[in-house]
């Protein structure tokens, strides 16, 4: 339970690639339970594991890292041989310019730069693939790349920005989840910044632990850990652990104790980061339910109790604002 739950947008937008080489879609969503139905409604919303078991099925059908999103290809493997290519560098700076190196040798891969600019490093994924009209894989793209930085050093790296060279989409709120970061649309690149000094810290991982990360990704490597470094997210962890043990979530003031500031200060700091604590709430409760329709056999009325609905009607009236449809409907659909 507290798993960020993911927007059907990215659902749509990885199946893109497949339904545009002819490939029927909707017993790939069958087997990673994903009612059908719901990419008809952007409120909806599905679990990481459904996510998760729709990337194995799509890799297998398409036989293709880049799930069919680019005008040519990328085997099976060929992610992997760029991670134990990328290993034996001295520092973060050279495994990356390593990794540019080596995607360059194929055609309709990503080009990716690495620049230094005063004290600031600049990772750009500099082309858009032919396929790919969500932009779903040059994001991943910029998600992979942070994320498997960050594991070969151990240590997260904080990104000053990330920037996208088109205009805000809907889900635009999605962003600064992924990225936990500021973000730019309208840019002149898609790409990030960070503090040019993680470039010379040295590589930590061997050839055990690159082959045990590799037997996850790169589902592991887009879902995002909790860093808990905004404040919303600090938030955000306080209700989701509450609710595992108790179907109260703690009031506003509660939250500012343990976090060590005023209930003022609490609401001006959420508000900055364009959130509040009804509406973190509403997603810790949202993702709860959607995790145990999908996931479990719970009763829907003993969820809606272990959830803090003290009506079975208003949790209906809630999960329909959420998703779109009904917690019935939504368990059928989904096998769960």
């Amino acid at each position: 339970m507290g798993r960020r739950t993911i927007t059907v947008h990215h659902v749509r937008a990885v199946l893109a690639g497949a339904a545009r080489g002819g490939i029927d879609t909707v017993p790939l969503l069958q087997e990673a339970q994903i009612p059908p139905l719901l990419l008809g409604d952007d409120r909806a919303r599905i679990t990481p594991a459904q996510f998760a078991r729709l990337f194995r099925a799509l890799y297998r059908t398409t036989q293709d890292e880049f799930l069919g999103l680019s005008a040519v290809p990328s085997r099976p493997g060929t992610f992997a041989m760029m991670c134990h290519a990328s290993l034996g560098c001295r520092d973060l700076g050279s495994a990356v310019e390593r990794a540019a190196t080596f995607y360059g040798l194929f055609p309709g891969g990503p080009e990716l730069l690495l620049e230094v600019v005063g004290a600031e490093a600049r990772f750009t994924v500099r082309n858009d693939f032919a396929r790919d009209e969500e932009r779903f894989l040059t994001e991943c793209v910029l998600a992979i790349w942070h994320r498997l930085s960050s594991w070969l050093i151990g240590r997260r790296i904080p990104l000053a920005y990330a920037a996208f060279a088109y205009p805000p989409p809907p889900h635009e709120a999605e962003y600064e989840v992924l990225f936990d970061c500021p973000v730019r649309f309208g840019a002149d690149r898609t790409g990030a910044a960070f503090d040019a000094h993680w470039l010379t810290a040295p590589l930590v991982r061997d050839e055990a632990a690159m082959d045990a990360m590799l037997r996850r990704a790169p589902f592991d490597l887009l879902s995002r850990p909790e860093y808990g470094t905004t404040v919303a997210e600090q938030v955000r962890r306080a209700l989701a652990g509450q609710l595992r043990t108790s179907p109260r979530l703690p009031a506003l003031g509660e939250v500012a104790a343990r976090l060590a500031v005023s209930p003022a200060t609490l609401r001006r700091r959420l508000r900055q980061e364009g959130t509040s604590f009804q509406q973190l709430k509403d997603h810790v409760r949202r993702d709860a339910a959607i995790a145990g329709l999908a996931e479990g056999t719970e009763p829907i009325a003993e969820l809606a109790a272990r959830l803090g609905f003290s009506e079975d009607t208003a949790f209906h009236r809630a999960f329909r604002r959420w998703t779109g449809t009904t917690p019935g409907a939504y368990r059928i659909a989904s096998g769960g």
